[in-house]
């Protein structure tokens, strides 16, 4: 048994009369009264505790130091049974404790994070020239936690995933994680330092109060450009910038370029309700803000941005602030030296970042020598244009021919730079955002793409790689969103038989080989083409990483990115028919059919056991079903054994996979759908789920209810892909669901068809590109 409280955002209010909001504090005195065989924590240390009998029952009470002046979201107590394992941090020797279940702690689960905590810790005290002023530190793996994990001062708490590294699992991947959640929390932490350090109040990461929950940004923002830093640090292995890049920058660009989308500090009268607060716990917040952060310390440079910081946070004992706040003590401290020029007042450049929503897309004209912006918006959507005139103050790092040069401002709409006319050589060329120092994305005109994409071609590693990513991950983005064609981007494609980094290549192939139209790409004339053409680039960097797992996959324990992207350059390799991953991946199969106790490497377990069931039999898929049966299997490998019975190639052993899902001996009912889904993804599954599915309706409608056919349909309208499939659902659709029920799935439908006409299109480029160039 266990109790833990969880009172981020408003959920204080439920436990005992308050006035729960971040600008109020308190003096918490606590006492925690519990059966004495359990321990019992909260954010201070005890001081005392009594033993009391009644006529019914024995009871222990614990009493805590008190909690000064904090706000009402960061009390924490929790009762447990929970063992605890012991270790020291920093120079004061103080103590760090994790708990964790028994068996995490007899095992040594948590040894890992028990280990990396404290030099943490001391990387913090040495940045911010603080020190850590509690006698303890806790830190707590909760088997079930909604939140992930949270801050609270003294005693924080996390997913028990988050925390626990087994032995057997060698690889920094897993490590990289629990590094980057736990700097997290201690970036928290360590800005509690300061404020108990300085006699402060809480306000970003348990600091100085922030005035309303529209500055929340700050708080976790900010911790999360600390964890990177943290992170990094007691894992060296691990490059900054390219795990910041791909961790954080780009997956929230990919979000940010709605008009829906929310501004990065909002007005206070826009974020009421607790719908409203739960809702700012997004990637906008954590992503956005860290992505801001790390832009900002970049044209300042981290020395004064961590000058300000302190600056800022001692003039604010004993009171609150909000983002204009911080900009004051930014612009003192720029003021007060000559080393940084700034183009305009540090509120003026940050507020354009922070109080307008989305971000700027700069073109640059190389005849010209002009960079424009505007917002990055989906020219294709009727509804964008013309809508916002939004301008931001853009700081610019550049290159020109592989040498850097000084930052530039572009603070207008458009502006010349003579600096970027590039007119003499067609060897000359220009470079922005160099190692993405900012929050946009650069569009080149056709000129400047042409001499990038021959420089790629000839010498690629005169791009940074952090650059190279993001240059093809803008040319991508901007094709998707109308800016340029599909044409521009493949140029940038040809290099790749150089290219040896697997974190480029999986941009590459997350655009030409999206996971969701793998089994839509074989029906076009486009497959035979880009197998060819992308065959020829992939095989040196596959040769490569097949000889290690052939010969030492341990080898790979420190290559982060070849632990999270290898699975799709393998799994794209068997997809276009590449022989020698097929046999791969039979003889790795074969291996684990051979010796059970054998463990296919993690890292390409998914694909290895879909292909090493496609190319064989029923034999190979009965032992899937046996090993799905074995009661040591874990969660994970069941889900990866459940989408490999998928792979079959033989309809007769879909038909039966999909009847064993209807058991309910065999499978509970959540399984049910997910069969269904990992069969409609494949080549040749989606016929026969279709038929399936409407066999079997009555039986399905009685036993599992509407909620799970409409995720079954929504299932079913995503993989249609012709007009006469689509044709063929809506009919379905009329005569077997309600007319209310009809509403979505017909929207669904008609999106389909929407999105099939725009990838016809789309494929149909493509393919007349590849017959051009895929000889060369």
């Amino acid at each position: 048994m266990l109790i833990a409280s969880q009172l981020e955002p408003t959920y204080a209010r439920t436990v005992y009369p308050c006035f729960d909001e971040p600008a109020m504090k308190a003096t918490f005195n606590i006492r925690i009264v519990h059966d004495p065989s359990y321990v019992a924590l909260s954010n201070m240390p005890a001081i005392g505790s009594c033993s009391k009998i009644n006529s019914k029952l024995k009871h222990k009470a614990l009493y805590l130091l008190p909690l000064i002046n904090e706000s009402t979201m960061l009390a924490l107590w929790l009762v447990c049974c929970h063992p605890s394992y012991w270790g020291k941090m920093g120079q004061g020797e103080r103590a760090i404790r994790i708990w964790a279940r028994k068996e995490a702690v007899k095992n040594r689960y948590v040894d890992y994070a028990l280990n990396i905590t404290g030099p943490i810790f001391s990387f913090l005290e040495d940045l911010l020239n603080i020190s850590y002023p509690l006698p303890k530190t806790d830190l707590v793996a909760l088997p079930d936690f909604g939140a992930g994990a949270m801050e609270n001062w003294g005693l924080m708490t996390f997913q028990e995933s988050s925390l626990m590294y087994l032995p057997s699992d060698k690889f920094t991947s897993r490590k990289a994680m629990i590094a980057i959640i736990v700097s997290h929390e201690l970036g928290h932490q360590a800005c509690e330092m300061l404020r108990h350090f300085f006699f402060l109040f809480k306000w970003f990461g348990n600091l100085v109060t922030m005035n309303w929950w529209n500055d929340l940004w700050l708080n976790e923002g900010l911790a999360s450009y600390f964890e990177y830093l943290g992170a990094t640090f007691v894992e060296p292995k691990l490059s900054l910038d390219t795990i910041f890049y791909d961790h954080v920058v780009q997956p929230v660009l990919r979000e940010d370029n709605e008009i829906g989308v929310r501004s990065l500090s909002e007005s206070e009268d826009k974020i009421k309700g607790s719908f409203s607060l739960m809702s700012l716990f997004d990637s906008i917040t954590y992503n956005k803000g860290a992505s801001i952060t790390w832009m900002l310390s970049g044209f300042l440079t981290q020395k004064l941005f961590i000058r300000a910081l302190t600056s800022y946070l001692k003039e604010f004992s004993f009171s609150n602030a909000n983002q204009d706040d911080l900009w004051t003590h930014i612009q003192m401290v720029v003021d007060a030296q000559d080393e940084v020029q700034l183009p305009a007042s540090v509120k003026q450049i940050m507020d354009s970042w922070t109080c307008q929503n989305g971000f700027p897309v700069l073109t640059l004209n190389l005849t010209t020598g002009t960079i424009s912006q505007e917002q990055f918006l989906n020219k294709r959507n009727e509804n964008s244009t013309d809508s916002y005139n939004n301008t931001w103050i853009i700081p610019i790092s550049w290159m020109r021919n592989g040498s850097s040069q000084p930052l530039m401002w572009l603070d207008k709409s458009s502006k010349v730079f003579p600096e970027m006319q590039v007119l003499e050589s067609e060897y000359d060329w220009i470079l922005l955002n160099v190692n993405l120092s900012g929050y946009y994305r650069v569009n080149y005109d056709q000129l400047n793409l042409k001499r990038l994409a021959r420089l790629l071609e000839n010498d690629p590693k005169a791009i940074p790689t952090v650059s190279r990513f993001q240059l093809i991950d803008d040319v991508f983005a901007l094709t998707q969103f109308g800016y340029i064609q599909i044409e521009t981007a493949l140029e940038l494609t040809k290099y790749l038989a150089k290219e040896d980094e697997l974190f480029i290549w999986n941009v590459v192939l997350l655009n030409l080989v999206p996971e969701n139209l793998e089994s839509t790409l074989k029906n076009y004339e486009v497959y035979p083409l880009l197998k060819k053409y992308l065959l020829k680039r992939m095989l040196p960097i596959y040769h490569y990483y097949a000889g290690f797992i052939r010969q030492n996959v341990d080898a790979l324990e420190d290559d982060y990115f070849a632990q999270v992207y290898l699975e799709k350059l393998l799994a794209t390799a068997c997809w276009l028919g590449l022989q020698d991953c097929l046999n791969l991946s039979s003889e790795l199969y074969a291996k684990w059919m051979d010796n059970p106790e054998y463990k296919i490497p993690f890292l390409i377990r998914r694909t290895v056991s879909c292909y090493g069931v496609a190319v064989g039999s029923d034999k190979e898929w009965n032992f899937a079903w046996e090993m799905y049966n074995h009661t040591d299997s874990t969660k994970e490998d069941k889900d990866i054994l459940l989408s490999a019975m998928g792979c079959a190639k033989e309809s007769w052993l879909l038909y039966r996979y999909l009847q064993y899902g209807l058991s309910d001996t065999l499978f509970s009912s959540n399984c049910t759908s997910i069969i269904i889904l990992y069969v409609v993804t494949k080549d040749i599954g989606h016929r026969i789920a279709w038929e399936f599915v409407t066999e079997n309706w009555p039986l399905l409608s009685e036993r599992y209810g509407k909620e799970f056919l409409q995720d079954v349909l929504k299932v079913m309208g995503r993989f249609v892909n012709t007009d006469v499939q689509i044709q063929e659902l809506q009919v379905f659709y009329n005569t077997t669901l309600e007319e209310d029920e009809r509403v979505a799935t017909t929207l669904l439908l008609e999106f389909a068809k929407f999105e099939n006409m725009e990838r016809r299109k789309l494929l149909t480029k493509v393919a007349n590109w590849l017959q051009k160039n895929v000889d060369d």
